[in-house]
């Protein structure tokens, strides 16, 4: 029996949506909605420190001003839970008992700044944090008596693996993640979650099929997979990493940058199907910025036409 679509559009609420966001989420929308699946809106907020209410309800506002629908979200229905990762901390909890009691992970007590030297040190890799697993080989003792005075991190004890996958934009993708080297963090300190660990418990219990995000977070995909296995899902996701929107310096673009929020873009009197003819044209499929609206273009603008999206990056001279 063939698995049902499901994708999710998933920003952390740190500000009022930028073009980049409204990139991923358009052509994530534009996929999913001619493939007949189910989106859900997922709030990405462990980090409670940047993350507010305000930004939660602008993520809303945006997208329904924009016409991108989505079928579970905050404040509505869902099948899998509640999508606002914020209140899912038992679940986290839960997973990360268990794999405490089974020795699995481990604490780590080392400071920034002996990370820092780590990171810098040259090494092969790629482009994955590094870690030389200096507290993975701390005795009970050690780890005791450090814990008087120190709060640790807590760390995947990882087995060698060879992971691949075929992005459906950046082909075949593979990493050999090492035991210490890659011994990732799953708990900070303090005791916020680490992206990969809550993105990939999500992934599995939502049922995700597909997953499109932009192509700095590649490299994630392989800690991703790796966590999926290990918690034993059903199936995991096939990934689409999308060519990020960059300045003509080659910075990608931020919500710090100023006039690219969609509010300010609304303010100058763009119209939703302006910025969706703006972003066709970034994907390749028009020769020129037109309007057209979301319903529009799932109508009428095939996925193969967006020529561009296997590009690395996108330089965006004009909004």
């Amino acid at each position: 029996m063939q698995t049902a679509i499901r994708t999710r559009f998933a920003p952390s609420p740190t500000g009022y949506m930028h073009l980049g966001n409204i990139w991923v989420a358009f052509l994530n929308w534009l996929w999913t909605r001619q493939h007949g699946g189910a989106i859900v809106l997922r709030i990405e907020d462990i980090d409670r420190q940047r993350s507010h209410a305000e930004y939660i309800e602008g993520i809303k506002e945006d997208l329904a001003w924009m016409g991108l629908s989505y079928d579970e979200g905050p404040g509505g229905s869902y099948s899998y839970g509640t999508p606002v990762q914020s209140l899912r901390f038992p679940l986290y909890q839960e997973i990360m008992d268990r794999w405490k009691e089974a020795g699995e992970v481990y604490p780590c007590f080392c400071s920034r700044a002996r990370l820092h030297s780590i990171a810098s040190a040259p090494h092969e890799g790629e482009g994955l944090p590094v870690y030389d697993g200096h507290c993975r080989r701390l005795s009970a003792e050690e780890v005791a008596d450090r814990e008087k005075g120190k709060a640790p991190s807590w760390r995947l004890r990882m087995e060698e693996s060879r992971v691949s996958f075929r992005d459906l934009f950046c082909g075949e993708e593979t990493c050999v993640l090492r035991p210490g080297i890659d011994d990732f963090v799953l708990r900070r300190a303090d005791g916020m979650v680490a992206y990969q660990l809550a993105v990939s418990v999500d992934d599995a219990a939502m049922g995700m099929t597909h997953v499109f995000r932009g192509n700095d977070l590649l490299s994630s995909t392989f800690y991703q997979l790796y966590l999926l296995k290990k918690l034993g899902a059903a199936h995991v996701p096939t990934y689409g990493h999308l060519p990020l929107l960059v300045d003509a310096e080659g910075v990608r673009l931020s919500k710090r940058q100023k006039g690219l929020t969609l509010r300010e873009m609304k303010a100058e009197g763009k119209k939703p199907s302006d910025i969706i003819g703006l972003l066709l044209y970034y994907a390749g499929a028009l020769p020129k910025p037109m309007p057209v609206s979301a319903e529009e273009a799932a109508r009428n603008v095939g996925f193969e036409e967006l020529k561009h999206l296997f590009l690395p990056h996108i330089v965006v001279t004009q909004v």
